[in-house]
Order: structure tokens, then C-alpha cells, then sequence
């Protein structure tokens, strides 16, 4: 197994009891750096930590419960953990909506969370990081930020976002050793894709949505699958060690080849 040269670092991965978030946890703590997972509520943040050690014993592991698509919750987390050298910012929400239909308060609502959230955090701990001289941030973006999705247009809108602002924030850290990079991931087999699976599949065996899903919905996907939350873990895991130290201000893709263009 590669070493990531993650031990004894301090990693935050907002929005992480679960899916990409949780794997992306447990990849950090499997490669020995103290993780915090969070959150919204206690009773997800515990089932979590139960999770994630039954994954990795001796992971180095705690939980912060907490909205972090407000600002009081990022106050209290920096209160508790004051300094982080990884930053994940991986909370996001999603859902199918004709544009026509997409209210004011929507697209509010999916700025905060998606983008306000990460562009708080990044805020909180940037300054540190320098101070530091080492530190990492992710953002956890989507191939839709690129292939904006008809019927999720506030959804593709904040992902293009946060291309925006991770390059912004790459920029201003050049000529340090902190790096700031997006990931994109394409269709994930996470809870809340199940989820949406499970509404729109009309009772077909998964296997049989997957496979219409990748002739019809995603035929350019080379992959002809979902992806596994690890497969995008593993990527995250490597941009946050210090193997990753000369690839900052970019766009990572790990959509299973949905995105056709070259760059």
C-alpha cells in the first residue's frame, strides 16, 4: 500500500456520516491522520464514528454535529478545532427540479449550502494553513459543473462555483505549500443517489436502472457504471497528502470518463 504521508495530520470533511463524505473519512483516517466527520446532528455523527471504526480500529477519529450551511455552526467548529492542515469541503445537497419551478428561496438555498458553506470554512482556516507553511483544501465538485444537468440547473450552477472559487483560492495561495484543488465526481452510488434511484426507477432491480441509466442518461460514460464512493475517496485521499504537493488550481475528474472534453 502506498504511504500518503498523512500521519498525525488534522483533516476536517464537512458533511461526512455518509456517502463520499464517510468514505472520504475513513480513507484519511486508514492513512493515519486525525479526522473530524461531521454532521447535522449528533445521533448521525455518532452512527458515523461507529461506522468508520469498525472500518479502521485504531483510526484516530472524532465528530462535530452542526448545520455548516450557517455561520453560527462554523463558528462553533472553529471554536473546538481552531486549526486544520486538510480541508474536504464536501457538503452538498441535490434534487431534480424543472427550472420553471426552482423558487427564489431554491437557488438561495443551494448557494449556501454548496458554495457559501466551503467558501466559510476555506475562510476560517486559509490563514492558518500559510501561518503554517502546509495545508490542503478540496473542494468535492461534480462532472456537472461542467455538463450543467437540465433538470438540476441550481445544482450544476453551484459546482461551477466552486471551479470558480477553488482556483480563485489557488491563486492566492501560490508560492506556499498549500494547494487548493476540486474534485469532480461523476454518478456516485451514494445513499442519497440510492435514494433518488429508488423514486424514479419505478420498482426495477438496480442493475436494470444502471445499465438503461448509462444507455440513455449517461451515454458517454466510459465506465458504464456507477461509481464507488471509495473510487472517489481514493483521489481525495491522494490531492490531501503531501505526495499531491505540485498539482493545485485544478480540476480533477473521477466521472468514469463522462465529460468528453480533454482538459
Amino acid at each position: 500500500m502506498m504511504d500518503l504521508k498523512l500521519t498525525g495530520k488534522r483533516a476536517f470533511v464537512s458533511g461526512s456520516t455518509k456517502g463520499i463524505g464517510s468514505a472520504i473519512a475513513t480513507a484519511l483516517a486508514r492513512e493515519g491522520a486525525r479526522v473530524v466527520i461531521n454532521g447535522r446532528t449528533d445521533a448521525s455523527v455518532s452512527a458515523a464514528l461507529s461506522q468508520i471504526l469498525g472500518s479502521v480500529p485504531n483510526a484516530t477519529i472524532e465528530g462535530f454535529s452542526g448545520d455548516l450551511a450557517t455561520p453560527q455552526a462554523a463558528e462553533l467548529l472553529g471554536t473546538k478545532f481552531p486549526s486544520v492542515d486538510i480541508l474536504v469541503n464536501n457538503l452538498g445537497i441535490f434534487e431534480p427540479k424543472p427550472f420553471e419551478q426552482i423558487s427564489d428561496d431554491d437557488w438561495r438555498r443551494f448557494f449556501e449550502v454548496n458554495v457559501l458553506s466551503g467558501v466559510r470554512l476555506s475562510r476560517m482556516y486559509l490563514s492558518g494553513m500559510k501561518d503554517r507553511g502546509w495545508g490542503r483544501i478540496v473542494f468535492i465538485s461534480s462532472e456537472s459543473a461542467i455538463n450543467t444537468p437540465g433538470r438540476m440547473i441550481h445544482y450544476g450552477m453551484t459546482k461551477t462555483a466552486q471551479l470558480a472559487v477553488s482556483r480563485g483560492l489557488a491563486e492566492s495561495c501560490a508560492g506556499t505549500a498549500v494547494t487548493v484543488n476540486a474534485v469532480l465526481p461523476g454518478p456516485t452510488n451514494s445513499p442519497g443517489v440510492g435514494e433518488f434511484v429508488n423514486r424514479i426507477s419505478g420498482g426495477k432491480p438496480f442493475a436494470e436502472f444502471e445499465k438503461e441509466f448509462f444507455k440513455t442518461v449517461r451515454p458517454t460514460s466510459l465506465l458504464k457504471r456507477f461509481i464507488n464512493t471509495e473510487e472517489v475517496a481514493s483521489l481525495v485521499a491522494y490531492v490531501c497528502s503531501p505526495l499531491a504537493s505540485a498539482t493545485n488550481g485544478a480540476a480533477l475528474r473521477v466521472d468514469g470518463g463522462v465529460v468528453q472534453t480533454c482538459f
